[in-house]
């Protein structure tokens, strides 16, 4: 399980757990801890998009900048 899915899961979690409350205080407390692991899992996703993007571009520049005579690729 990647990163993403654990938080998610985790705000799944934190939701049952309010929903399950009677106290509307402590639900609400459970709700806010369930969005912020929402926003946690999608922070993940936009920083790990970013990443595989700019590895792409670094392999790609990579394969371009090598001559074919070059003995390293």
């Amino acid at each position: 399980m990647n990163q993403s899915e654990e938080l998610r899961r985790h705000a799944m979690e934190c939701g049952q757990m309010a929903n399950f409350l009677r106290n509307k205080e402590n639900s609400a407390a459970w709700n806010t801890i369930a969005e912020r692991y929402l926003r946690c899992a999608q922070w993940y996703d936009a920083r790990r998009s970013m990443a595989d993007r700019l590895k792409d571009v670094r392999m790609h520049k990579k394969s371009h900048l090598q001559r074919p005579d070059d003995p390293l690729s």
